[in-house]
């Protein structure tokens, strides 16, 4: 089940669509299970995007912010306690997969050592996890905790956007240096590499960078 069942809050109206719109992809999603171990993993669906990121990057607000839902994804008030892996069903009947949080709290180590081969396992075996959606507060930038899974998806060639969140922390000129202290680590994994990632400065709050996030999900469930 997942953490803080939310099945019984009152469900809130899509926003109004007019014609030619898009569609938001999470628009509607729904919480399917939460996997602690692979055997409760779901059955494969069509296409797979794994959101992945620091814990306190502000990825369960990201989430809820392309759901257009308060409260889709569980935002815990101890970062990196959630233990399992969380599966949304998007209306074209894709997952958007929710992982634990990197860079955990005060665990002890063995628990620690079986969420990381659990979500190594996923991430490296898991055969239709298409792209990945990562999660990077723009003040860090990527981190070193970043990149083992950003390296796992460059190398397969599978496609990378790296929401910069949290931008509204930065005035102009602090976020255009952070998006090209980004840019630079990028290319250091070759300009061809660089190329599969796809950057979008972003805000839950500010409201910054959704569509343009929709517009990439989009293209890969399409």
């Amino acid at each position: 089940m997942q953490p803080n069942d939310l099945r019984e809050l009152p469900e809130e109206k899509p926003p109004a669509q007019t014609a030619g719109q898009l569609i938001p992809p999470l628009l509607e999603a729904v919480f399917v299970t939460g996997a602690a171990q692979w055997a409760q993993l779901p059955p494969l669906a069509p296409i797979e995007i794994a959101f992945a990121g620091r814990s306190n990057a502000g990825k369960s607000s990201a989430i809820n912010a392309l759901a257009r839902r308060a409260r889709l994804a569980f935002a815990s008030r101890t970062p990196g306690r959630t233990q399992q892996i969380n599966f949304f069903q998007m209306r074209c009947g894709a997952y958007a997969v929710d992982l634990p949080g990197y860079g955990y709290a005060a665990v002890t180590r063995q628990t620690k050592n079986v969420w990381q081969d659990f979500l190594w396992r996923y991430v490296t075996e898991r055969q239709t996890l298409t792209a990945l959606v990562l999660v990077a507060d723009i003040r860090r930038g990527i981190t070193d905790m970043d990149r083992p899974v950003l390296e796992v998806f460059l190398r397969s060639s599978r496609p990378v956007l790296l929401l910069a969140t949290k931008s509204d922390k930065l005035n102009l000129q602090e976020r255009r240096r952070a998006l090209a202290d980004i840019d630079r680590t990028l290319r250091e994994y070759g300009d061809g590499c660089a190329a599969g990632v796809t950057v979008v400065e972003f805000s839950a709050t500010a409201r910054r960078g959704i569509e343009a996030a929709d517009k990439v999900i989009a293209g890969w469930v399409a």
